[in-house]
């Protein structure tokens, strides 16, 4: 490494010579990288977080390309009058139809506004499953042996109750499905007050410019209608499925914002004061100076440039990489700009705080920048080599929550490194050659008094303090639990879900939710489908999670033996009906029984109504090919959604033929397994890859050792801490675990690296010095995940949570336990130092000042590379 970096000499002189020229192209690159960043957007769904040959994933997309999956637009009209309501949804409907976008295609492609509910009224026993017929058959029969029975004078009645609320239970199971078959003439609340106009769009779903401009449209065109004219207290509400995607990624890309801002502005602030407060120590000592302090004030502004400015020009270059690489960014990614801003200003406060020194020692800006490129430059790039190697292994896994985080963080450090060894010193440059910058001899912003030789305190109490909190955290380990609820890691969307209260007033009975669609090529494979989930459903008995299993077969028979058979059971209904003890009663149940039982003829598919069609309707106009299994759960629960999988994912008919079932919920089951199965392997992969480059980097397997013990000591006390507050992992925060070790390794490899070079005894200053440096690069990595403690979103909120309590115990480690261990070797004369007694002296000149050392007769004065 110090070959590379020697031979780079000539390359930082040309930078600092050429320092407008660099500018030029970093601002160039800043331009380009913001082009092609503009087009990032986030994707919210989780089922592109699987890779596109899962099985679940191959089922979803054929399932959403021959039936579609539509989200509509909602139009919720109110006002006390029903009659005004109906006049301005159909003066809307054709004005909405002929929105176009840009003029060439039409925005929606039809509207849901009127059923025909006469025809399913006089027609609803032909669309009866025949378990619901055999229902009805029941409940007809069973009226008529009790009119029988209170017929005869000697009958004396003793009621069942079991038998009475079994009778009760199928009677409003069979008045639930009548009402969802047959519903209502227009979706109207019960007071009428409410009527619910549904819009299907043409363009893509995921479009979110798409879903803009329609709202748009469709408020622009609400306006010009002018509601109040139809009635003074008319309200249209937009609303539906495709406005909660439109607030979803508006509201978190929102909210990614301002939670970045404020970051970056805390970010900045702390370190500025750092710089403020470390400038005035070293002008005033403890004396107090207004003239000490005015200039280090009046270089903040200056100081937050100088650091700022490179860093966001790296962000730029990451972000506009990351759309070329993936086109969009998923909620892991989108949180990556905060945390790559506070993990790479701690590239920018060492270089920074070396270069100040160098100038105020009276060096010139070419050697000072020169000076800092070669010893510094060291230090840092092998911390970030380090980090981003680590971050680059999740390259590797299927899960993209992990592979694209690994990429675009990995890309981050590595952009944010260039920008701080490069793009910094040029800036310094021009700034001190403009004078707005003045370093000049006793002028450092650095300045460490030391205590050389001092023992460390109580080490054998903290020692055992931090070995008893191991084993504890050990013991306690198999209470951290997994979060499986995703209600649980939600978001409340106010401005949708306001509006969603509206469209629920008139919102008809909803239909099976979260089922799974198995798709066939012909009507012969639905029924092998149907029997083998029936199957497995017997099987499993009360374990089976499906509810039952639906296809267009079962409620509109399509051969015509099954249309003579379902036409015959009609009849007989009929007769029932029409029996001595049934004739003449006027119950409301058993007239609307006569009205749905009047089919006589065999139905045509061209005479079912659309709104029952569409159900089992594939975009190209194929009826019927395929299957619905409805699930008796809700799969909110991820437990019960990886059963759910587990029980119908993949079917297998007689004949051997396998079928994959098609569901969001499936695929969110495989994803939860896969980041299950991955998560350790990539976390000690992780590991692996930082234990090697330690050993690379220190030369000896003992003193890598001593390097990464704050590291697993940090893991384990931050498990101990999810074990007491009762804090779960989940499938957001999974994401930190990686990241903690590739970034937790940093101080203890720091410090590791100053005392090794400073020797036995040196431990107190070794942490007054390289402990100030590594504590404050800590800080500002934990302030820059700390900023998504400020999200609205609990699963973003929960990744900060994890990664400061991960980065901070680490550090802890790093300052407590590692010093602490060290003394007690140092008191039993087992350092490691015996082993580098031998080394080559070229090795041991660099072996100090942070991650790769700089040359020992300068460490007296304690650089703020550690």
């Amino acid at each position: 490494m110090n070959d590379a970096f020697q031979s780079l000499r000539p390359f930082i002189r040309g930078v600092v010579r050429h320092a407008y020229l660099v500018l030029v192209l970093a601002f160039a690159f800043t331009a380009a990288g913001l082009y092609f960043a503009s087009d990032l957007r986030i994707d919210t769904d989780f089922s592109n977080l699987v890779p596109e040959h899962y099985e679940s994933v191959q089922a979803l997309e054929r399932l959403q390309e021959t039936v579609g999956g539509e989200s509509e637009v909602a139009v919720g009209i109110t006002s006390p009058s029903f009659e005004a309501n109906r006049t301005f949804a159909e003066t809307l409907i054709p004005r909405a139809l002929a929105l176009q976008r840009n003029d060439t295609e039409p925005f929606l492609s039809r509207v849901e506004f009127r059923r025909d509910t006469e025809f399913m009224e006089n027609n609803a026993l032909y669309f009866a499953t025949d378990d619901e017929l055999d229902d009805i058959m029941w409940y007809l029969e069973d009226l008529i042996e009790e009119a029988a029975l209170e017929a005869n004078p000697f009958y004396f009645g003793m009621d069942d109750d079991d038998e009475f609320e079994d009778g009760e239970d199928r009677i409003a199971a069979l008045d639930a499905v009548y009402d969802d078959l047959v519903g209502t003439e227009y979706a109207v609340s019960d007071d009428s007050t409410t009527l619910v106009v549904r819009f299907y769009p043409t363009g893509a779903q995921t479009d979110i410019g798409f879903i803009d401009d329609l709202y748009s449209e469709l408020e622009n065109l609400v306006a010009e209608l002018e509601p109040q004219g139809f009635h003074a207290d008319m309200e249209v509400t937009l609303a539906g499925r495709l406005y909660r995607q439109l607030v979803e990624v508006q509201t978190i890309t929102n909210d990614v914002m301002s939670s970045f801002g404020l970051g970056v502005l805390a970010v900045l602030l702390f370190v500025t004061l750092y710089f403020v407060y470390k400038s005035y120590r070293a002008r005033a000592g403890y004396q107090y100076s207004t003239r000490a302090l005015s200039t280090s004030v009046f270089r903040a502004p200056v100081l937050a440039l100088v650091i700022g400015l490179p860093l966001l020009m790296s962000l730029t270059w990451t972000f506009g990489l990351a759309s070329l690489i993936f086109g969009s960014l998923n909620l892991m990614t989108s949180t990556l700009g905060l945390v790559l801003f506070g993990l790479g200003i701690d590239y920018g406060i060492h270089f920074y705080g070396r270069y100040t020194e160098e100038r105020a020692e009276g060096a010139s800006i070419t050697e000072a920048a020169e000076t800092t490129f070669v010893g510094t430059g060291q230090a840092i790039t092998i911390g970030a080599l380090t980090t981003a190697a680590a971050l680059y292994v999740l390259y590797f896994a299927d899960f993209r929550g992990f592979s694209e985080f690994g990429v675009i963080a990995g890309n981050g450090v590595l952009l944010a490194l260039l920008a701080m060894t490069v793009v910094m010193p040029a800036l310094l440059a021009v700034l001190e050659r403009w004078r707005l910058l003045n370093f000049t001899a006793g002028d450092a912003d650095y300045q460490v008094t030391t205590n050389g030789g001092r023992r460390y305190p109580a080490a054998r109490t903290v020692l055992i303090g931090s070995i008893v909190a191991v084993v504890v955290a050990v013991v306690l380990l198999p209470r951290v639990d997994f979060e499986y609820d995703f209600g649980v890691l939600e978001p409340e969307y106010t401005a949708y879900e306001e509006k969603r209260d509206v469209i629920r007033e008139a919102e008809r009975a909803a239909g099976p939710r979260n089922p799974a669609y198995v798709v066939v090529d012909s009507p012969e494979e639905v029924e092998a489908v149907t029997r083998a989930v029936e199957e497995r459903k017997r099987e499993l008995g009360d374990d089976s999670l499906v509810e039952e299993v639906q296809s267009l077969q079962q409620r509109f028979p399509m051969r015509e033996a099954q249309q003579q058979e379902r036409l015959e059971r009609i009849a007989e209904l009929r007769d029932l009906l029409d029996s001595r003890y049934l004739r003449d009663s006027d119950d409301e149940d058993l007239e609307r029984l006569r009205q749905a039982s009047q089919t006589t003829a065999p139905i045509d598919v061209a005479q079912v109504p659309d709104y029952i069609r569409q159900q089992f309707e594939a975009r190209d106009g194929t009826i019927g090919n395929f299957v619905m299994i409805v699930p008796n759960v809700s799969l909110a629960d991820g437990r019960m959604s990886m059963a759910f999988a587990e029980e119908v994912g993949t079917i297998v008919t007689e004949d051997g033929t396998t079928y994959h079932a098609g569901s969001t919920s499936i695929v969110a089951a495989d994803m939860l397994r896969l980041l299950q199965q991955e998560a350790p392997w990539m976390i000690l992969a992780t590991f692996l890859v930082v234990a090697l480059l330690m050993w690379l980097n220190f030369g000896s397997i003992r003193w890598a050792a001593v390097a990464m013990l704050p590291l697993g000591v940090g893991v384990l006390w931050m498990m101990l801490v999810m074990e007491l507050f009762g804090l779960k992992f989940n499938f957001y925060n999974m994401i930190v675990l990686p990241a903690v070790v590739g970034i937790g390794n940093d101080a203890g490899a720091h410090l590791a690296h100053r005392y090794r070079e400073e020797g036995p005894g040196s431990l107190w200053r070794v942490l007054r010095s390289t402990g100030e440096h590594v504590t404050i690069g800590a800080l500002t990595t934990m302030i820059g995940f700390g900023g998504l403690l400020l999200s609205f979103h609990p699963g973003i909120s929960s990744i900060g949570v994890l990664a400061v309590i991960g980065i901070g115990t680490t550090l802890f480690s790093a300052l407590l336990f590692l010093p602490a261990f060290v003394q007690w070797l140092e008191d039993r004369d087992q350092t490691p130092h015996a082993e580098d007694l031998s080394a080559d002296e070229d090795t041991q000149e660099f072996t100090g000042d942070g991650a790769s050392g700089e040359p020992q007769a300068e460490a007296s004065v304690p650089k703020p590379s550690s």
